[in-house]
């Protein structure tokens, strides 16, 4: 080989093999830019990803959009009504399972999820929230505020939440010990967190949903049943300042009125009311905002105490508890109230879900606020003025024999302020202190012009003895179209109604039924097998149609689940649940295993009245949430394992088992406090024991 071949060889392979490695690092930087490319663009769609942007412009809008579920009711008067239709009476039989999800909670679940953009938001117990894929159910974020558990210790009704405001890419929601979060709507992170309790030592929860109100984010508290006094906090959205506060009853006359509408009210209260109770009045349910008006309404509860002749001795109407309120967003100033119960002495909040409407009534079309309420009335008020435009019954009432039109005052039936009489049933009281409508949502449908009521007949002479209805009430007619077939008593959920002709209601039993919306008739009923309370609501992703429900018992007023309930036969795991049509069949929690025997208790050494003194602290501490009965959600504490009892002092004092929700009670008991608990519970479950030894059944 020629040098001059061998170096002409040589320089081809050379010139291939560059030409080559040309070519590859040609072919890896074209690679390495399209990745650079593709990742720029999954990162700019993953940046333009729309997450919670509602605003002004879209809520006005929402009819435009059907498949979105803006707030807890869909559109800004929170009717629990959808414009959709795929499902409908004619496919209504096909619907089945889409996809569930586990909470991870074994307490109530109250809240109606939002859905925009594909993306569903809502809350479980104690404030926890959730972001999910909303066409799959799979989990986004989750954001756990790690509430102080001893705010249980003042708690009346579980801890439940009853959902999240989502506006303009943030996540608004409150915890059970108070505090106020924003949340970035597309990871969960804290935003900021504000303090809305104004004094720790009273007994304040949160378990009401906040509401945006033009500038402001507006929520209340919980805690009428102890020693709270009733306010709503209204603060900046984006920064998290409080913008103003208004107390809805007055404070010990001799300091100053936090707002001048107190000065009046204080008119209608006794100079020496127990003021130290608080008074009550507080703002736990629903709220509504009017965007053109720019007002936003609450219903205030219960005074505090019950007994008005302990409230406030001398009577009066004890403004504004039992009242429904309108306030000026910008400022909190009052623009109009209306009270349902004046000198409430029968626990009628007036905090049920309102519902903002246009109605035609004699002849006029009428800009209205609407309430089935606890009393058993069901009131429509022009909601600029808060003049009464109507108020009949919906259900049996014997409290009061009508609601006068010009003064806007109920007429008294004898005997109905005698508290005492009312509250041991010695005088016949309709209804009782669930009210005729409690906090589950009602739905307004505007196609057939009827509400839809989850309403309760029972009265304080019978409390466990009453029944249900779901009702369709016409509400300028005043009155009954039709009634769904009664069940027990305590099914009384939340109810969606929508286009297709339907409405949605679950039931205790853990079913969710669906009727005719015009005749009642069931159309279907599917078995989920957990109890539900809350309201279903519906959404499209794709053009498919869902129906969805948060599905667990507790709350409104019971801390133990019913016998045939489906949280006493499967547990009360959490669940979101959502159908659509040609779904599959729903998967459903097993069955919970036998009870297992009363374990012989350790032997009783106390005294006969530290056994009684145990009795004593035990009611007026533990017994709303322990009521010593197998599947309630709290553990049966007559079947307490050696190991529960040689740790007692700990866990009731200590809280050494607080992640499993039971808080501490050191400061409120002391050790020989705990020790004559455990003496009571050690009688008790001796008792049981030999019961069951000799075959007696036990209760």
């Amino acid at each position: 080989m020629s040098r001059k071949f061998q170096y002409g060889f040589q320089r081809s392979v050379l010139s291939f093999g560059t030409a080559r490695l040309g070519w590859l690092l040609s072919i890896a930087a074209l690679l390495t830019l399209a990745c650079a490319v593709a990742s720029h663009f999954a990162h700019a769609q993953e940046k333009s990803q729309a997450y919670g942007q509602i605003d002004r412009k879209r809520l006005l809008a929402a009819d435009e959009h059907p498949g979105e579920w803006l707030t807890a009711g869909r559109d800004f008067g929170k009717g629990h009504y959808s414009p959709l239709t795929q499902i409908n009476r004619e496919t209504v039989s096909r619907l089945g399972f889409a996809w569930d999800y586990d909470t991870h909670t074994d307490r109530g679940l109250e809240a109606t999820p939002i859905v925009v953009d594909g993306v569903m938001y809502t809350t479980g117990s104690a404030g926890k929230t959730y972001a999910l894929d909303a066409k799959t159910g799979k989990q986004i974020w989750t954001f756990d505020p790690q509430p102080d558990l001893r705010v249980n210790r003042s708690s009346c009704c579980d801890e439940v939440n009853r959902g999240a405001a989502v506006w303009e890419g943030k996540v608004y929601v409150a915890s059970f010990d108070g505090f106020l979060y924003s949340l970035d709507a597309a990871t969960g992170k804290v935003l900021w967190k504000v303090d809305t309790i104004v004094d720790r030592t009273k007994g304040y929860t949160s378990t009401g949903a906040p509401q945006v109100a033009g500038k402001v984010v507006v929520i209340g508290n919980a805690g009428g049943e102890y020693d709270a006094r009733g306010y709503v906090s209204a603060y900046d959205l984006g920064s998290g300042k409080l913008a103003w506060r208004f107390f809805t009853v007055p404070g010990d006359p001799s300091k100053p009125q936090e707002n001048p509408e107190l000065n009046a009210a204080l008119k209608t209260w006794d100079p020496k009311s127990a003021w130290d109770s608080g008074g009550g009045g507080t703002v736990w349910g629903d709220m509504a905002y009017d965007p053109n008006l720019n007002l936003v309404y609450f219903g205030t509860g219960n005074g505090t105490f019950f007994d008005q002749s302990r409230r406030s001795p001398s009577g009066g109407d004890n403004l504004f508890i039992a009242s429904i309120l309108a306030l000026h967003a910008d400022t909190g100033r009052l623009a109009w109230y209306y009270q349902e119960a004046p000198g409430d002495a029968w626990d009628y909040d007036a905090t049920e879900s309102v519902i903002l409407a246009d109605l035609t009534i004699d002849g006029a079309d009428r800009k209205v606020l609407m309430q089935a309420a606890k009393t058993g009335f069901y009131y429509i008020l022009d909601r600029k003025t808060g003049q009464l435009l109507s108020a009949d019954k919906f259900v049996p009432v014997t409290w009061a024999d009508h609601v006068d039109l010009k003064t806007g005052r109920p007429v008294l039936l004898a005997g109905v302020h005698d508290f005492k009489n009312n509250f041991n049933g010695k005088v016949y009281l309709h209804p009782a202190s669930m009210g005729g409508h409690n906090w589950n949502p009602m739905s307004w449908d505007p196609r057939t012009g009827l509400v839809y009521i989850p309403e309760i007949e029972n009265d304080n002479a019978g409390l466990f003895s009453g029944k249900t209805f779901l009702r369709a009430w016409d509400p300028v007619k005043s009155r009954v179209i039709w009634q769904a077939a009664e069940s027990e008593w305590w099914d009384h959920a939340g109810v969606l109604s929508t286009a297709g002709g339907l409405v949605f209601q679950g039931n205790g039993a853990g079913h969710l039924c669906v009727y005719d919306a015009e005749t009642g008739a069931k159309r279907k009923d599917i078995d989920v097998g957990t109890t539900i309370i809350a309201a279903p609501m519906s959404y499209t992703i794709d053009g498919v149609q869902y129906v969805a429900v948060m599905a667990a018992w507790g709350g409104g007023g019971w801390g133990f689940s019913h016998p045939n309930s489906a949280a006493d036969q499967r547990g009360n795991e959490g669940r979101i649940v959502a159908f659509k049509l040609d779904g599959g069949p729903t998967p459903l929690p097993a069955l919970l295993p036998p009870v297992p025997p009363i374990p012989q208790p350790p032997e009783l050494v106390a005294s006969e009245g530290t056994v009684k003194l145990g009795q004593q602290l035990f009611l007026a501490h533990c017994s709303y949430c322990h009521v010593n009965q197998p599947n309630t959600g709290t553990p049966d504490l007559r079947r307490m394992p050696p190991e529960i009892h040689a740790s007692f002092n700990q866990i009731v004092l200590d809280g050494i088992l607080k992640n499993a929700g039971m808080p501490p009670w050191r400061g409120v008991l002391t050790d020989a406090d705990a020790d004559a608990v455990h003496a009571y519970l050690i009688s008790i479950s001796w008792d049981a024991y030999r019961k069951q030894q000799t075959g007696e059944k036990n209760h």
